[in-house]
């Protein structure tokens, strides 16, 4: 092609006005984009869903660092794997998300931790109890936050045979969270010297109906009826408990439960029941500072899962600040192992730490719930019974479930 004047001119003309437009690009701060996938119309609504999205932004607008923008995302998961994959996806490949956290349903949490490992970015689960998260389902790209089964087996299953409750039955519903819940339970019990009289699993999330189990565990003999369930299922079970009187006759181990499950069902009916959880809003003067912060703003009270999005988010907002925005957008693995190096402190939770398989650890505490006329108002809820350390509440390293650790 000859070049003329005209094209020249033209050609420099074109450079001229392109030229600020990438000038201005280069100028514009990094986005960090955090999408919180979790249940926000089914039974783990009012244990993740729009309180959770409430708790991330309060880290954002509480982290407020110079250097990079932050954009919060969120979806309704449905607690089904193929929704959240999907959503995920999407995120990662359309939308530039860097971090997919909360989760929800195990199933969801497991496989989209697949994807995230698959696409290089960061998998965050504070609302899934799994402990195979850390274990055979481990990857690089994967925290697991603030509970799973081993620790709430290891708190309520351990602490109620040492008290007496040494014979027990158990309820689950069939999937892989409830699966994993009874599995690691019962390996308490029997490790502390109890034993399992009888386990009984329900379909999730198709029956509200909990009267078979129920007979089955009346008729069992058992001391304990130790309930695998979550959200829902939680206060309907309690409910229906008290219907055949079990309430009075058996000890009430609650597997995983929330302030949310117990103001639910209510003191008169739920008092006496143990669970377990690694904040509270009452435990001390900083988990009191960061309720006083947060609940003009939410619906129900944060409990652990809720709280767990605030501190995850704070934490991996200060990683992004020390490796620089862009650096941490390029690979989550990285990220993820920056992380880990780095110790956590926070409000709710206090000061802790990731470990090489990506548990974070920190204490956890047992409690019961209260005599109504121990209560001074709906969200003055538990007692605390006992303190199980930090280093002692999740599964310890040396068991090597993680097929990243080696011996």
């Amino acid at each position: 092609m000859k070049l003329t004047r005209r094209s020249v001119l033209s050609s420099a003309a074109a450079s001229t006005l392109i030229a600020p437009t990438f000038r201005a690009r280069a100028q514009a701060k990094p986005v960090i984009k955090i999408g919180v996938i979790n249940d926000q119309s089914g039974p783990y609504r009012d244990l993740n869903g729009p309180t959770s999205v409430i708790c991330t932004k309060q880290a954002v607008q509480e982290f407020a660092a110079g250097g990079f923008d932050v954009q919060v995302l969120d979806a309704d998961n449905q607690n089904k794997a193929d929704v959240a994959v999907a959503i995920a996806r999407q995120w990662i490949d359309q939308d530039g998300v860097d971090i997919v956290m909360d989760l929800a349903a195990s199933s969801a949490a497991l496989a989209v931790s697949n994807l995230c490992r698959e696409k290089n970015k960061i998998a965050l689960a504070t609302s899934t109890a799994t402990s195979d998260l850390t274990g055979k389902a481990c990857t690089p790209n994967t925290i697991h936050w603030v509970f799973d089964t081993y620790m709430e087996a290891r708190s309520t299953g351990g602490a109620m045979v040492k008290a007496g409750g040494d014979t027990w039955f158990m309820m689950y519903p069939n999937y892989a969270f409830g699966e994993a819940l009874q599995r690691d339970t019962a390996a308490f019990v029997v490790k502390a010297g109890g034993k399992v009289l009888g386990a009984e699993p329900y379909p999730f999330p198709e029956t509200t109906d909990f009267s078979t189990q129920l007979i089955k565990a009346q008729a069992s003999g058992a001391k304990v009826l130790g309930f695998c369930g979550a959200g829902q299922d939680v206060v309907n079970m309690i409910k229906q408990a008290a219907e055949f009187g079990l309430n009075k006759k058996l000890s009430i181990a609650i597997m995983v439960g929330y302030t949310q499950d117990i103001r639910s069902i209510g003191l008169e009916l739920a008092q006496g029941a143990r669970l377990s959880e690694s904040y509270y809003w009452d435990l001390n003067d900083r988990t009191r500072a960061f309720n006083d912060r947060i609940k003009g703003k939410v619906k129900l009270w944060p409990s652990m899962a809720q709280a767990g999005n605030y501190s995850a988010t704070l934490h991996y907002l200060k990683t992004v600040q020390a490796m620089g925005a862009v650096e941490a957008k390029k690979d989550g693995a990285a990220t993820v192992a920056r992380m880990k190096a780095m110790p956590t402190d926070d409000d709710c939770f206090g000061k802790g730490l990731i470990r090489e398989d990506g548990r974070k650890i920190h204490p956890v505490y047992l409690f019961e719930a209260k005599k109504p006329s121990e209560s001074k108002h709906e969200w003055d809820l538990y007692k605390l019974i006992a303190t199980t350390p930090a280093d002692e509440a999740f599964r310890p390293l040396a068991e090597l479930a993680c097929p990243l650790i080696k011996a």
